[in-house]
């Protein structure tokens, strides 16, 4: 999609994407995520973007949420920055190689093993409730593992079009046994070099609706402080059920579109 096949301006147009960015920002806040799962789906569906102009739009827009985001568990000291930028750094890393692998794998294969991993994810949330006090330290054993970790986010981002923070939160949670709420903000701010520098990327190519992406990033920036004080405000165990609950929907999405690429073959 693009200039000429841009969605009109209208009231309409302006009118989804602030819904879409409150909605994404909310989502960012309680659960440590771009909110692109939100937003990438929502401008396929409501206003006819393609799914890759969608999704260079969303990574664009998740940069001042994820920045809101930060600043919120950053107050509480809920934020380990170092960490952040291992994992970050990594993630900038993998994300070339997925790219790179992407025309060699099977898409519907890759859909189904991602779905099968967040179903493993799901059941361990009812089984590791980590302590709000537990930091994430960096020692030699945990600096390697957030770098691989990172690595491992960028490849399946760049594979299956996922925001890091699918990745990212769950195994700081259940492999580093991080609270949380250090999970979610370290989350966030691991997001803001990777899509800054995917946002560079897609603008090159044209890949963005900037006036999209500025609506929606906007509109996030209102809700995400008030998600990020909701995941503070609740039990650590409620926080794992209700992010089981967004978790089931995202495989519910990827399920979908493997049994559509499938039938597409």
């Amino acid at each position: 999609m693009h200039a000429d096949t841009r969605p009109p301006r209208s009231v309409r147009f302006f009118a989804v994407c602030i819904g879409v960015g409150l909605l994404a920002g909310l989502m960012s806040g309680l659960f440590g995520v771009g909110g692109g799962t939100v937003i990438v789906p929502l401008l396929v569906l409501l206003l006819g973007f393609d799914q890759r102009f969608a999704a260079g739009t969303s990574l664009a827009a998740i940069v001042p949420t994820a920045t809101v985001g930060v600043i919120t568990y950053a107050v509480d000291g809920h934020v380990a920055w170092i960490p952040a930028l291992i994992l970050a750094a990594g993630a900038v890393l993998g994300a070339q190689i997925g790219t790179w692998l992407l025309p060699k794998l099977s898409q519907t294969a890759l859909r189904w093993a991602f779905v099968a991993f967040l179903l493993a994810v799901i059941v361990s949330l009812y089984f590791v409730i980590p302590s709000r006090d537990a930091e994430l330290v960096l020692t030699w054993v945990t600096g390697p593992g957030l770098a691989l970790l990172g690595v491992v986010t960028g490849i399946l981002a760049g594979l299956l079009g996922v925001g890091g923070g699918i990745i990212v939160v769950p195994a700081l949670l259940l492999l580093f046994g991080t609270s949380d709420l250090i999970a979610k903000g370290t989350s966030l701010l691991m997001m803001i070099p990777t899509a800054i520098s995917g946002t560079v990327g897609n603008l090159r190519r044209s890949n963005v609706d900037l006036t999209a992406a500025a609506c929606v990033g906007l509109a996030a920036c209102a809700t995400t402080a008030l998600g990020a004080q909701i995941a503070k405000a609740v039990d650590p165990f409620v926080a794992n059920v209700l992010f089981s609950i967004f978790l089931v929907f995202i495989a519910s999405q990827i399920a979908i579109k493997a049994v559509r690429g499938r039938h597409q073959r």
